[in-house]
């Protein structure tokens, strides 16, 4: 990782503090953690938040056996209440609140935040700018109005990989340029509120305009249609999301529920330095309905957050072929550890990664409530590369690295995909996909590399993981393969199995 091995982030009263997991940590490792050399607290995870802290106070924070770092708190902040003078928003749930709300933020200035106390604030898009703040109180929503002519006009955004115009999404930040870095930065949006968006009521409006403006397009393109997942494919690449951050800089989003997206929740696209944490995040019942997407995006953390999600719950991109290929910004040093779902599709890296992926580590994450757990997927046409990722101190219903045949518009890459050097500790695959309700026995692991020459899966390791009993392994098109304590609960430790394959 290019970021320090510590690092923290501040309210005017809290300061959380979290840190790369140690290579020789394990599942119960504790950690120690004391605020200016006081009296210490323990905890097994790799984060830790101070509360009732003093505004704009200097504290150093010291994780035993980690390192100590130094923090400042942010200054107090003047609050702009919302619902006072001169923007008068109304949180009844009904009246629509948008140009107050979008006075409101113009208005924030460095040393503001656009408070929101209890209620239902209905709202069409707002817009953000750099150096403001955000809080909801408990009990108050930002909720998304499920009209689409609410998220005019169109703005230019990357959905699925391209580069296109959508709806706007309610929360937008930066403007999109994949030459250049960010033109937004320094925002922070917390408290214990709700960001809610129209869902999936806005979703299939947002279609079915564009399937009628699309109408000429489709029926013209009748291959490339079939080769989509289904035929809301393309005309659902307009929609936008939750909260849409481009070319943006040293975000943090905490303690909020983040929820009913038109598709995905939160999608960052050319970011550096985006923290969401202390947040649950959902989107049942909608199509496409990620939580969590960094997409070319670098030095991404995610951590003590929940899920219940219709799709993946993270899913890390970097866009899709040819375009993908030819911006070339990779996603890499991305963070995500003591995360938990309770439903949706799991960790996922790819399918749009195109633009190379590299340096992911995930630990002490529970997911076991998901169809796929952790998955790395590409077709043969994506070109690129997913390379560097370590998984630890884990529980799956599975792991999958292979290629898939599903999302595979494009014009194909000039070679196929490179999957290498993986790194799976510790983990508990229990080989039970979760999906609406149901439970189905699936194989808990499954490599499965690509056919051109040189593309095989490269460098896996498999360390000490735990397996239902009788599984069945599904393995092909792998080179270097080396397993190491592979066991399963029942097993003793005399037969637990390790082989170089």
């Amino acid at each position: 990782m290019e970021s320090v091995l510590l690092s923290a982030r501040c309210t005017a009263n809290t300061a959380t503090v979290f840190w790369n997991k140690p290579e020789n940590a394990t599942a119960d490792t504790v950690y120690e953690v004391s605020l200016d050399g006081g009296h210490s607290v323990h905890t097994n995870r790799t984060h830790y938040t101070f509360t009732e802290l003093i505004p704009n106070t200097e504290y150093c924070v010291t994780v035993y056996n980690i390192g100590s770092i130094h923090i400042c708190t942010l200054p107090a902040r003047r609050r702009i209440y919302v619902t006072e003078e001169p923007y008068n928003a109304v949180g009844d749930g009904k009246t629509l609140n948008t140009a107050a709300l979008q006075q409101a933020f113009t208005d924030c200035g460095p040393n503001d935040e656009v408070y929101f106390p209890a209620g239902i604030y209905l709202t069409g898009a707002l817009d953000l700018h750099s150096c403001m703040s955000v809080c909801l109180e408990k009990d108050a929503v930002l909720q998304g109005s499920s009209d689409p002519t609410d998220y005019l006009p169109r703005i230019w955004s990357r959905f699925e990989g391209t580069e296109q115009e959508c709806y706007r999404s309610l929360l937008n930040a930066g403007h999109l340029d994949h030459t250049a870095g960010a033109n937004c930065e320094n925002i922070l949006l917390y408290g214990k509120g709700t960001i809610s968006g129209g869902g999936h009521v806005l979703a299939e409006r947002m279609i079915d305009i564009e399937r009628e403006n699309l109408r000429e397009y489709l029926a013209q393109n009748a291959a490339l249609v079939a080769t989509c997942e289904n035929d809301r494919t393309i005309p659902g690449r307009v929609r936008g999301r939750l909260i849409n951050l481009s070319n943006c800089s040293r975000i943090r989003i905490t303690g909020l529920t983040l929820q009913n997206g038109a598709a995905w929740n939160v999608h960052m696209i050319y970011c550096d330095d985006i923290v969401t944490d202390h947040c649950t995040l959902r989107s049942g019942g909608i199509w496409n309905g990620d939580g969590w997407d960094p997409d070319s995006s670098t030095n991404c953390t995610l951590f003590a957050t929940e899920f219940e999600t219709e799709d993946d719950s993270v899913a890390i991109k970097s866009g899709k072929n040819p375009e993908g290929n030819a911006i070339n910004r990779p996603t890499k040093h991305i963070c995500v550890f003591d995360c938990h779902s309770n439903g949706g599709h799991g960790i996922c890296i790819g399918s749009e990664m195109s633009g190379g992926v590299a340096d992911v580590q995930i630990w002490d994450c529970d997911i076991a409530a998901s169809s796929n757990g952790i998955e790395i997927k590409g077709t043969p046409k994506r070109g690129g590369y997913v390379r560097n990722v370590t998984v630890r101190d884990c529980t799956f219903p599975r792991l999958l690295i292979h290629s898939v045949p599903y999302n595979d518009d494009g014009i194909p890459a000039s070679e196929q995909p490179y999957f290498e050097d993986f790194r799976f500790e510790r983990l508990h695959l229990t080989g039970q996909k979760q999906e609406h309700g149901t439970v189905e026995s699936v194989a808990p692991i499954e490599i499965d590399g690509f056919t051109a020459p040189g593309h095989k899966i490269k460098n896996v390791l498999l360390s000490d993981c735990v397996l239902p009993p009788n599984a069945k392994l599904l393995l092909s098109r792998y080179d270097a393969l080396t397993i190491s304590n592979l066991h399963t609960e029942e097993d003793q430790a005399t037969s637990r199995y390790s082989a170089t394959l």
